[in-house]
């Protein structure tokens, strides 16, 4: 039977993984996962590496952390606002214009945490690569079952393909973010919105009231 004692430093020590966690993720989205050494978390949060070693073995396991800990917020920021609006077209706009104000207003310091991640372990078989990719499948996979939802409703033409659909969704804001990123483009976003709301406009049917070309705004606060 546990004592209140170890109780105690059970928690203390969850409190300290979780504030460790916090700095890791946002060193992550800037530096990439592989900068994510013990030293340099040491460095950035004042703790010792011992102290740290006891929180996690290894580099990999500390990245495999750190990548459950942004899903985790990216989940509070995106998923769950998102699943407050109506099935079908509503929850699908609000899915994506959540996304971009995640993306643009930097919850994680560089950007979105699995943009970057997957251009760094897409090519890198192993454990790391493996987590990165569920979670992307995730995030696709919610956009399909917007998408098959608003097809449900009679907001979508039935044949329409949701898979391919989610595709173009992802791969737009995935742009738009590499074009903040790399080149610092502050219409990347504004673009990216407009190529969205273009392609639900032409896919929505016509009984379906016209999608206004600007967009409902969400507010995303940073971690």
């Amino acid at each position: 039977m546990k004592t209140a004692a170890s109780k105690a430093r059970r928690a203390q020590g969850d409190r300290s993984r979780q504030a460790i966690l916090e700095v890791a993720v946002h060193l992550a989205s800037v530096e990439g996962l592989d900068g994510l050494t013990i030293g340099r978390l040491a460095s950035e949060t004042g703790m010792s590496k011992s102290g740290l070693f006891a929180h996690f073995g290894s580099k990999e396991d500390l990245q495999l952390a750190t990548v459950d800990a942004a899903r985790s917020i990216f989940i509070e920021k995106v998923i769950r606002p998102a699943f407050e609006a109506k099935k079908g077209l509503a929850r699908l706009r609000r899915l994506c214009e959540i996304w971009f104000d995640y993306a643009e207003n930097h919850v994680f310091r560089g950007g979105c945490f699995f943009a970057a991640a997957s251009a760094e372990f897409d090519s890198r078989p192993g454990r790391v690569r493996d987590r990165i990719a569920e979670i992307m499948k995730e995030w696709l996979e919610a956009l399909r079952w917007a998408i098959v939802d608003a097809q449900e409703a009679g907001q979508f033409d039935l044949k329409m393909d949701a898979i391919q659909l989610a595709f173009e969704i992802n791969a737009l804001e995935i742009g738009a973010n590499w074009a903040l990123q790399l080149f610092g483009d502050k219409q990347a976003f504004t673009r990216a919105r407009t190529a969205v709301l273009e392609r639900l406009r032409s896919r929505a049917t016509s009984a379906e009231p016209i999608i206004p070309v600007a967009p409902e705004t969400a507010t995303v606060t940073g971690a």
